[in-house]
């Protein structure tokens, strides 16, 4: 391209449509980045990538090429043994969102829901002293991993959002004090997140304030409730993959 039509594209705003022919996407991570509760899903695998999570969702805005492997359930070890290769020195933008799966979400949404406030209370502190104490180096592991085999790469490493919002509409389910406790295991799961991508050098996109007012019992949540199929629950709609997710995620690159 000539520098008169880089200046004349530059001019009306369109440099990153001649740039997206060269971003190289890979999208790795768990439910979260897979999509998830979003609907739409690309195949009949148990990963349920949808065509409305957000590296979809970036790919058709921005033309770039996409190697879609984040998985439903996925750990920090099936992001290892799975997925990581499909990096290389030719990937220009990695995205991941790692960790809560890790830290045992799903059984702690379960006591949550079946043991009362003492019992969410326990299951969620049992997952704060893992998220402090062993997951650091989990984590350390994947982004080393990362950086060793994409080197060129840019990296966006995304949190998880509040699920409840405290004092809201529901008038059955958890009780607040519940609530509360699960919103404080978010916190202590993004800030971990957060300190170990800094540490690697990656950008860390918290989606918190992004999701705040449309959490669960909000009355607009972008997050599902128990559902059908029951593995959507507590996971993004569509509306919180395109308007959460993927705006944080834009907003970060």
């Amino acid at each position: 391209m000539t520098v008169a039509a880089v200046a004349s594209l530059a001019a009306l705003g369109l440099t990153g449509v001649a740039d997206a022919a060269t971003v190289n996407y890979v999208a790795l991570g768990d439910s979260y980045s897979s999509g998830v509760g979003a609907g739409s899903y690309l195949d009949s695998s148990s990963c349920k990538r949808s065509a409305n999570a957000y590296p979809e969702l970036y790919t058709k805005a921005s033309g770039a090429s996409l190697s879609f492997q984040a998985c439903s359930g996925a750990k920090t070890s099936d992001v290892l043994n799975n997925q990581v290769g499909a990096l290389s020195s030719s990937t220009t933008l990695v995205s991941i969102s790692v960790g809560g799966n890790d830290a045992g979400f799903s059984s702690v949404m379960e006591d949550c829901i079946l043991g009362g406030d003492s019992g969410c209370k326990t299951a969620v502190t049992n997952a704060e002293t893992y998220v402090n104490n062993t997951l650091p180096g989990l984590l350390d592991n994947v982004y080393s991993t990362i950086r060793s085999k994409a080197p060129n790469a840019e990296v966006v490493v995304l949190g998880y959002p509040h699920f409840y919002k405290i004092g809201g509409s529901c008038s059955v389910g958890l009780s607040d004090t519940s609530r509360g406790y699960i919103n404080g295991g978010a916190d202590a799961l993004d800030t971990v997140i957060k300190r170990e991508a800094n540490a690697a050098g990656f950008t860390f996109a918290d989606v918190r304030s992004v999701f705040t007012g449309h959490e669960i019992c909000s009355g607009s949540a972008w997050l599902h409730s128990v559902t059908y199929p029951v593995d959507e629950s507590y996971h993004p709609t569509a509306t919180g993959q395109s308007s959460g997710y993927y705006a944080t995620f834009k907003s970060a690159i």
